[in-house]
């Protein structure tokens, strides 16, 4: 071979090796923890470790701000390649065509047969397009603090709505004690919504012709019987503001009896406080004996922004593969994506048990939250927590309040409905 074609061979070949070196991935954490984001590092870690060169930049948002600094920075051009996107945010994302399809890299994945039917069903929440793969499910029970029942003199958790207001009631009597860790911050949507439906006796969002029933009496009256809890004193004065770090640490403190929570709770809790110390139960009936838990799922997508697109995939790939998820879920508590992990002696201890036999019962109907309608993402994270606060502060009636989110929404459903 020519001397300068070895050269050039050699300097073409340096160069490569530069720019793999400099390669960034940029992935943004939105449902930030600290447990969550050790897991993340040590996750990241082994991808690096197996791409040498590549290196992930991490930016962890905290979930109050979290939907307002994300759309700053991609309004800003600041796009990252991964995100952490809820599913509440999934609907704006995709909406606007800022997320990458996965459906060619899915379509190739050997893992793909393995992902269980709502989890491909919630990857293809929007315009039946994969433009998320879901890491885990959430769904709401009910933990409470065995501790503060005994010395209430309850023997048992609530079975029913009235029973939850009873023993409330009766733990808010113990000095510096209330009976329920509310929350008023952001992220309040499933805690309104859930015992709103019921209280109220339906989780029904809509009607055919788009029109939200969330202004209906029943909506009213669920939601209504969730401000009383807060206006009735059996939660703590400050909880208006609370988000998920703080009802999570009102709950292990002792502060608050009962929370309504996702399985990712069970990671700090179990940290801090013993099983003889608290327990999970399905949710309580409301007055037409069923409950409706709220279900809903978080995941990792590729922005369509992104440069490094295939490389992001490697990414997500070492995250959510079935040996990286179950790391994960281990860690974050989420229910499994996998057929194959519903099997992991993992899913079969005690303080699972609460979910699975939500999932069983014909009387627990797992809902999810109507978050296919655009604009749903900016109701969630700021017109439900602004009109919430109001009405637990009592500015406002719940009336006026489940009237503001309808007009909200039937604006947005209808537009849906039209094609625009």
């Amino acid at each position: 071979m020519p001397k300068k074609l070895l050269i050039a061979g050699a300097v073409c070949a340096l160069a490569g090796a530069y720019a793999h070196a400099d390669t960034t991935i940029k992935l943004v954490e939105v449902l930030t923890s600290p447990e969550r984001t050790e897991t993340l590092q040590g996750l990241v870690a082994s991808f690096e470790k197996n791409n040498p060169g590549t290196h992930v930049e991490i930016t962890s948002l905290p979930w109050g701000q979290a939907f307002e600094k994300f759309a700053t920075m991609v309004s800003a051009g600041d796009s990252p390649d991964v995100v952490e996107m809820p599913d509440r945010w999934l609907s704006l994302y995709a909406g606007n065509h800022e997320l990458e399809s996965l459906e060619p890299y899915l379509a190739k994945w050997n893992a793909t047969a393995d992902l269980n039917a709502r989890a491909l069903e919630s990857a293809r929440n929007v315009n039946k397009t994969a433009y998320v793969l879901p890491y885990g499910f959430y769904l709401r029970a009910l933990f409470y603090n065995k501790v503060l029942f005994k010395q209430a003199g309850i023997a048992e958790p609530p079975r029913t709505t009235d029973e939850f207001v009873a023993d409330a009631k009766r733990i808010s009597a113990l000095p510096g004690k209330y009976g329920y860790c509310l929350r008023g911050g952001t992220g309040a949507t499933t805690s309104w919504m859930m015992f709103g439906a019921t209280a109220g006796g339906s989780n029904t969002f809509f009607t055919a012709d788009g029109k939200s029933t969330l202004a209906d009496p029943a909506w009213v009256k669920g939601t209504t019987w969730f401000a009383n809890l807060y206006k009735q004193g059996l939660a703590p004065k400050d909880s208006v503001n609370w988000g998920f770090n703080e009802v999570v640490a009102g709950f292990y403190s002792g502060t608050c009896a009962m929370l309504d929570q996702d399985p990712d709770s069970l990671i700090a809790i179990a940290q801090r406080m013993s099983p003889d110390q608290y327990g999970v139960a399905p949710m309580p009936t409301g007055p037409s004996g069923k409950s409706f838990p709220i279900m809903g799922f978080a995941g990792w997508s590729i922005m369509a922004a992104s440069t490094h697109k295939p490389l992001a995939w490697k990414l997500i790939q070492t995250l959510d593969d079935p040996a990286g998820n179950l790391v994960w879920n281990k860690r974050t508590g989420a229910l499994p994506i996998y057929k194959s992990a519903a099997k992991d002696p993992f899913y079969a201890k005690e303080q699972y048990k609460a979910w699975f036999d939500e999932l069983d019962d014909k009387n627990q109907v797992p809902t999810m939250l109507p978050e296919d309608v655009p604009g749903y993402a900016y109701f969630d994270s700021m017109l439900v927590t602004k009109y919430g606060q109001q009405t637990l502060l009592g500015q406002i009636s719940p009336a006026e309040m489940n009237t503001q989110w309808a007009n909200y929404l039937t604006k947005a459903r209808q537009k849906q409905l039209a094609g625009r």
